[in-house]
This record gives structure tokens, C-alpha cells and sequence, in this order.
């Protein structure tokens, strides 16, 4: 199979990140039809989120398995077909069990194609010598973006889950279909460790370099998930910020990451992924904490700015070095990282609830602070000299 050009595998490879996060907004942005036509209770709700991320985070052994036998051109198309598949699902399910068993199919499905679609990224780059990745988990936010957009339209025809799904559905696979010809074919992906032999890889599954990756990547996703979560409230009951402006809190942190996923590239290119990491991990760490001891609207604002300025590179970095070890490291990182972004927003409500929200912030501050410290231990690869596309 003749290997794509870089820009149209870029293209189709982006495909797959806004394909999941098109798919993920579409079902989490009807929660509340879901709610009603199943008759749950706010406890019932968190289950279904709280399973499918269980879902996500407990497919490594799968995942790992699938990655060896298929590659990951083959999982992408599969794992995606399977997500729309329970998209459909969901739109029929009668009773809440049978939507746990749903949201449970869509969680491993997630975790195969997080899987598939970051080695592919990670395959791009080492075949062409050039940075993508951060424009990559650019597009899942686009994704996302999307969804609740389609939502919005669909709901003010139709208050049909059923046709709002088919119609997310048909988008999906015509995003799939488009994206499919230009994906890598499994012979471009780099061996398991650059200058070592699978066998002796799989064997190091455990080293102490896979498992600093995983400890980046699991704090690096507590500090993302932790600011998504609390910041609206921190900025409500600790900062006394009104209705209208407490909301900035995750606009400022999402839309300051989705600029620096877009630009962080030209960095990577320029100084090194691990450079990029400890920069903008010290930065999220040090602008949240500053926030903090100075209270008030704006001072709180620019803090939660440096962590989506910070924090954006640091997954896609870190995604790109696991995959350089092999898809058995490359699955366990994302495992923990999937880990690190459900037990976030849960840690910082252990500490807000033993001492006080303050006190929470901080956490997610001196969890970026441990990214910065442990990706001075973390051997990154070498700076890419070419331009970015």
C-alpha cells in the first residue's frame, strides 16, 4: 500500500480526532433528553459518565492486544464504526441498564480509537520528520464544537434523539469515509523503541521512562479536567464573580488551549517537545498559583489563561513520545491518562470538601507542578528541524 503525503495523511488523521470528539459531544450534549425518557436520577447520570470513562480507562489490555494484531489504520476504522454504532444504540436503548452496557461499549471504543488515532499522529510524525500532533487534539476540540452546534439546530426542529443521532451518525461516517484513504498502512509505524526489537519493548512495558509518561500524562489530564470542572465555581463562590461572568472561567481555559494546540507545533519544531512540556507545565503551575494568593475576577482569569496556555501541549507531547515505545506503552499512558481525567475533578472535591475550594486550585497547581518536575526525567526525543505544514 503506497504511504499518503503528509498533508493529506494530516488531514485524514485529523479526521479521526474530530470524529471522536463529534461523536462524544453529540451523546453527552442529549444527557438531559436521556435523563427524562429513562427516568434517572442525577446519581443514575454520573453512573453512565462515570462507566463509560471506567470503560475507557480499562480497555489497556484490549487495546494493547488490538493495536499488535490490527495496527492502528485498521483499529481506527473499526473502533470508529463501533462509535457509531452506539450512537445508534443510544438513541433506541429502553431501560437504564441496557444504556450502562451502551455507555460502557462506547467507553472501550473511545479507548481504541485514543489509541489508534495518537499512534497514527505519532506515525506521521516520525515518517515525515515534522510536527502535527498538537494541531491533531486541535481538531477534537472542533469536534466538539461541532456537536453542540448540530445540537443546537437539530433541537429547535426536532426534539427526536432518535433523528438528531441519525443524523450525527450519517455525519460520522461521512467524516470516516473521507478520512479512510489517506490513513497510515501499518508498515509506517516506527518500531516499538527507536534501535531495539518489539520483544525487548513489550518487556519494558513497565521501565521507569513508560511509567514517568504515564505520570506526565495522568497529572497533565488532572490539571485539564480539574479546571474544566471547578473553575465556573471556584469563580462563583470563592472569588464572587456574577452569573454572567463566572462561566468565563472555562471559555478562557478552552479557548487559550485550542490557540496554543494550534501554534504549539512551531514551538515543538523550534525547542523541543520537552522544552514545550516543562515551559508550559511551570507555567500552568505558577500562573494558577499566583491566581490564587491574589484573588479577584481578573487576576483569576489570566491564572486559569495559563493553564489552557500551559497545559495544551503537554498530552500531545507526551502521547508522541509513548508511541515512539510501542503501542503497549503508548495504550498504558492513555489508560492512565483517561484515569488521571476521571479521578481530577474527584480529587479536587476530596480536598474542597476536607479543607476548602482554595485549597483545591492549589491541587490542580501542584499537579502541574509534578509534569514539570517529572518531564525533566523523561528522555524526549530529539528537536525537529523541519517547517511545520
Amino acid at each position: 500500500m503506497t504511504a499518503p503525503s503528509f498533508r493529506r495523511a494530516k488531514w485524514s488523521i485529523a479526521a479521526l480526532f474530530c470524529f471522536l470528539g463529534f461523536q462524544y459531544g453529540t451523546w453527552v450534549s442529549r444527557l438531559p433528553a436521556l435523563k427524562a425518557r429513562l427516568d434517572l436520577g442525577a446519581g443514575e447520570v454520573g453512573l453512565l459518565l462515570m462507566v463509560c470513562g471506567a470503560g475507557a480507562a480499562a480497555s489497556f489490555p484490549l487495546v494493547a492486544a488490538l493495536m499488535r494484531r490490527l495496527g492502528s489504520r485498521l483499529l481506527s476504522l473499526a473502533s470508529a464504526a463501533a462509535l457509531v454504532a452506539v450512537l445508534a444504540a443510544l438513541s433506541a436503548v429502553p431501560n437504564f441498564p441496557l444504556a450502562l452496557l451502551a455507555v460502557c461499549a462506547d467507553g472501550v471504543a473511545v479507548g481504541c480509537l485514543n489509541v489508534a488515532m495518537n499512534a497514527q499522529g505519532a506515525a506521521l510524525e516520525r515518517a515525515h520528520g515534522r510536527t502535527a500532533m498538537s494541531q491533531l487534539h486541535a481538531t477534537f476540540s472542533a469536534g466538539l464544537l461541532g456537536a453542540a452546534l448540530l445540537t443546537s439546530g437539530v433541537t429547535t426542529v426536532t426534539a427526536s434523539v432518535p433523528a438528531h443521532f441519525a443524523v450525527a451518525g450519517a455525519l460520522l461516517l461521512l467524516l470516516l469515509g473521507g478520512a479512510r484513504p489517506g490513513l497510515l498502512p501499518h508498515e509506517e509505524e516506527a518500531p516499538a523503541v527507536a534501535g531495539e526489537p518489539k520483544r525487548r519493548a513489550r518487556r519494558g512495558l513497565f521501565s521507569g521512562t513508560t511509567l514517568l509518561l504515564g505520570c506526565a500524562m495522568a497529572f497533565g489530564t488532572i490539571t485539564e479536567g480539574a479546571m474544566n470542572d471547578w473553575s465556573t465555581l471556584y469563580l462563583k463562590d470563592v472569588v464572587d464573580a456574577s452569573a454572567t461572568v463566572a462561566p468565563l472561567g472555562i471559555a478562557v481555559v478552552s479557548v487559550m488551549m485550542l490557540l496554543a494546540r494550534l501554534c504549539a507545533d512551531r514551538w515543538r519544531t523550534r525547542w523541543g517537545d520537552g522544552r514545550v512540556v516543562r515551559t508550559g507545565s511551570a507555567m500552568a503551575a505558577v500562573g494558577l498559583a499566583l491566581a490564587l494568593l491574589a484573588g479577584g475576577v481578573v487576576p483569576t482569569l489570566l491564572g486559569f489563561a495559563c493553564v489552557g496556555l500551559g497545559a495544551a501541549a503537554v498530552t500531545p507531547c507526551v502521547y508522541v513520545a509513548a508511541a515512539g515505545r510501542g503501542p503497549d506503552a503508548l495504550a498504558l499512558v492513555a489508560a492512565m491518562g483517561t484515569t488521571g481525567l476521571l479521578a481530577g475533578p474527584a480529587l479536587i472535591g476530596f480536598v474542597a470538601g476536607a479543607a476548602n475550594l482554595t485549597l483545591g486550585m492549589a491541587t490542580v497547581a501542584a499537579c502541574a507542578l509534578i509534569v514539570t518536575v517529572t518531564a525533566f526525567r523523561i528522555p524526549w526525543r530529539a528537536r525537529t528541524p523541519a517547517p511545520v505544514a
